[in-house]
């Protein structure tokens, strides 16, 4: 009987071996406070794209456990460890071989956001914000581009430490996409209206991704991609990519 067993076990297909596996297989995703895309509700790690992340991890029948950290931990760990999820990521030529990208699950347009009540900042160029105090979260792609223009800034952990700033007046200007504004304010317990879009920078207009850690099993990645691709055609994610 055991030398029957084993004989069978030889011809069974590769994809039926690749599926049990990932069956099997619990990843980590990890991600940062960005509402709402990604938020915190009741301990646990929510919003919009966190939604579509979760429908593409079931429709590939992977296993799953969500963390929330600042972004530059959140992109260490990513970086580090097999089997992690990060999202939602711009992709960078810096970045491209680090991960694989299993695609886009969030939109971004972001620009420069004050205080309402602040209507002496005027801003029509991206040279226009220079002079004023700007605040960015550590790592993110903002740093990044606005570095290579010759900003200064101060840096923060993560998108919500910059509002603070914000609303304390240590700095004139952060950066946040425009249809984020109400949901933000909403979660500091102030009026939808409190903050002001003032100008989009236009290299800032990008997808953010879904990748996982480049020692990621391949067998994974493939599945995450194929769910991915099905998640494309539905209602709920040409919802989120428009917002």
């Amino acid at each position: 009987m055991t030398k029957y067993l084993l004989f069978a076990l030889l011809f069974i297909p590769q994809w039926a071996l690749s599926k049990a596996n990932i069956n099997t297989v619990s990843v980590e995703v990890v991600t940062e406070l960005s509402p709402p895309n990604q938020l915190l509700q009741n301990d646990q790690v929510a919003g919009t794209s966190t939604e579509l992340v979760k429908k593409i991890l079931t429709h590939a029948q992977i296993n799953a456990r969500f963390t929330m950290y600042p972004w530059a931990r959140a992109y260490l760990l990513a970086k580090k460890h097999p089997n992690t999820l990060i999202y939602s990521m711009a992709r960078t030529t810096e970045r491209e071989p680090l991960f694989h990208w299993i695609g886009p699950v969030a939109l971004f347009k972001l620009g420069f956001v004050s205080l309402k009540g602040r209507t002496d900042i005027k801003i029509a160029s991206l040279t226009q914000a220079i002079p004023y105090r700007l605040a960015l979260q550590r790592g993110d792609i903002s740093e990044l581009v606005l570095k290579s223009h010759g900003f200064d800034y101060i840096l923060t952990a993560d998108i919500a430490q910059s509002y603070k700033l914000l609303m304390a007046k240590k700095v004139d200007i952060i950066l946040d996409d425009a249809r984020y504004l109400a949901p933000l304010a909403s979660s500091f317990g102030l009026p939808g209206d409190s903050f002001r879009f003032v100008y989009e920078v236009p290299e800032l207009t990008l997808n953010g991704y879904l990748a996982a850690s480049v020692t990621t099993p391949m067998s994974i990645v493939r599945a995450l991609r194929a769910a991915h691709k099905t998640m494309q055609n539905s209602k709920e994610y040409k919802r989120v990519m428009s917002q």
